[in-house]
């Protein structure tokens, strides 16, 4: 009897270390990304859309990689940095996840920037779009877009398109910024003027009083910035202060004019010219399939977020495939500088000095197309790297 307790005793001991021997082994076949978006609060729609298109990629590419299991551990930030930055920490030490993503806004990704580098793991920026990002951890790299890519281009265009004298109404923080920098640094340089120059709140904004102050300022067209999800209401305060029937047109980087909320603005919309990396009605085979798969899974055409989001979860599966299914940080990095791909918003790659996006710039106009409104395309720059790193 005494024998047989200890070889029970025995069996079980082995059990437990055989457990603990191959915990460690189990854990590893699981590789965690930590997707930080905002999901409620001003940007919710930049959230949303970047969730789909990741749920998408999933689902038409599976969820394992390279022998890997990948589980996405979503958290909502609202866009606000402090809780990005308490909910990067306790993703990367209480999760142990592989890559932190997300970030729909810069002062998220700029706060979670120095617990990148410190945790040696990837940082995928699918959103945020300031210059400076990318040069903030050496574990940052981008798949969205920055303000210098399209308002340098808006830019040139106006000066070179008849529009003479420009207003400008942009978010007050430093995607904002750029924006406002970019397109007058061009602009002004191809002869334009700037006849009037506001910041508006970036949460909340009230539009109204400096729209007035833009029809007062009698310009040819209003340059605006705003961040994806505010171009909505924008349009519709812009409409109601009569600036749509005064002959005073809407230009700026394409944020102001997003697929996502599009439909909704109404014909005040109708001929607002926007440079930008996307639209849902890019004539490629490749976006008319992506479209026609987000529209199936979500019940709307995606946006601009949704791509950054796509491009991001496919960068995070080919690095995968090239390190074999290993989570080292910097081999993971390495194996993401200088990737190329067909995007649905065209050819694109990974600048493999600065980890910043590479991507067709498109010059769109708002148009209806079989009743609804599309940003359609009519002229294109191609693979336009981040100018504003240079030029700082």
């Amino acid at each position: 009897m005494f024998m047989s307790i200890r070889s029970q005793l025995l069996l079980a001991a082995g059990s437990v270390a055989a457990m603990l021997a191959l915990a460690p082994a189990q854990a590893q076949e699981t590789v965690k990304i930590g997707l930080i978006l905002p999901m409620t609060g001003g940007q919710a729609s930049t959230g949303k859309q970047i969730d789909n298109a990741v749920k998408l990629y999933m689902q038409q590419n599976g969820d394992t990689v390279a022998g890997k299991k990948i589980e996405v551990i979503l958290k909502d930030d609202a866009a606000v940095p402090d809780n990005t930055k308490r909910l990067a920490q306790e993703l990367i030490v209480n999760d142990k996840v592989n890559f932190i993503a997300g970030f729909g806004v810069t002062p998220a990704a700029l706060a979670a920037a120095p617990l990148a580098t410190q945790a040696k793991i990837p940082e995928i920026v699918m959103a945020a779009g300031t210059s400076i990002i990318t040069e903030r951890s050496p574990y940052i790299v981008r798949t969205s877009f920055t303000l210098a890519q399209s308002s340098t281009i808006i830019g040139d265009w106006a000066a070179k398109n008849g529009i003479k004298k420009v207003a400008t109404l942009t978010s007050d923080y430093a995607p904002g910024n750029d924006a406002l920098n970019f397109f007058k640094q061009n602009f002004t340089a191809g002869g334009g003027e700037i006849v009037e120059e506001v910041k508006v709140p970036l949460q909340n904004p009230d539009f109204a009083p400096f729209l007035q102050r833009m029809k007062d300022a009698k310009p040819d067209a209003v340059f605006v910035f705003v961040p994806a999800g505010q171009g909505g209401n924008f349009m519709k305060q812009y409409a109601e202060r009569g600036l749509d029937k005064s002959g005073i047109k809407v230009i700026g980087p394409g944020d102001v004019m997003d697929d996502d909320l599009l439909n909704g603005m109404g014909d005040a919309a109708l001929g607002t010219v926007t440079a930008h990396l996307y639209s849902a009605a890019h004539p490629s085979a490749a976006n008319k399939e992506f479209v026609a798969a987000y529209k199936k899974a979500f019940g709307q055409r995606p946006g601009f977020m949704a791509v950054g989001g796509y491009d991001g979860i496919r960068l995070i599966y080919e690095a995968l495939k090239k390190t074999g299914g290993k989570t080292d940080g910097d081999a993971l990095i390495e194996a993401m500088k200088g990737a190329k791909w067909e995007s649905p918003r065209g050819p694109i790659s990974i600048d493999p000095e600065t980890r910043d996006i590479v991507q067709n710039i498109y010059i769109r106009k708002v148009e209806k197309v079989d009743g609804e409104l599309y940003n359609v395309e009519f002229a294109t720059f191609e693979a336009v790297k981040d100018s504003g790193k240079t030029k700082k």
